[in-house]
């Protein structure tokens, strides 16, 4: 795993993935977060646990079989499989604005310098940046560009429609 970012500073990451148990096995302890397909199959004995729980989601999913459960996750992992594949912002858009996730949203994978600023615009919280990117001029990306005209998930008013 790279570096982690979270609420634009550096960040220890605090979260375990989990990938799946044979059916005689216990779940770990811990914060975890847990493929789709797994949480579609044990989503009862993972909700038991006594621990922060997430869901990592590939690009492909989706993100509408979460709604019944979203108040009770507190992680979502939104995967980029290349830099050109950018369904992840859109799972990311709806999360926030049209479902009304507050927990944590992580980009994985193929997470650039140049997206982080629309990332975190798109709902975006926390960001595993590659290894061999620097973590300190991928924080840059968040103050390059001060105005923003769109709305998205970080400002609910286009530019015409703000008060400063």
């Amino acid at each position: 795993m790279g570096n982690y970012i979270k609420d634009r500073k550096p960040a220890t990451d605090e979260w375990m993935p989990f990938t799946g148990l044979e059916d005689n096995d216990t779940l770990p302890s811990g914060d975890i977060y847990v493929p789709l397909e797994e949480w579609l199959t044990r989503r009862e004995s993972l909700l038991a646990r006594n621990s922060r729980l997430g869901v990592s989601l590939s690009n492909t999913d989706d993100v509408s079989l979460l709604i019944p459960d979203l108040e009770r996750l507190d992680l979502v992992v939104l995967e980029f499989p290349k830099m050109a594949d950018g369904r992840a912002f859109t799972q990311a858009r709806l999360l926030r604005e049209r479902f009304g996730f507050k927990g944590e949203i992580r980009a994985t994978g193929d997470v650039l310098h140049d997206q982080l600023f629309y990332m975190q615009r798109c709902g975006f919280d926390a960001f595993e940046i590659r290894d061999g990117q620097d973590v300190d001029g991928s924080l840059k990306a968040f103050t390059e560009m001060t105005v923003t005209y769109q709305p998205a998930a970080d400002e609910e008013f286009p530019i015409w429609r703000r008060e400063d």
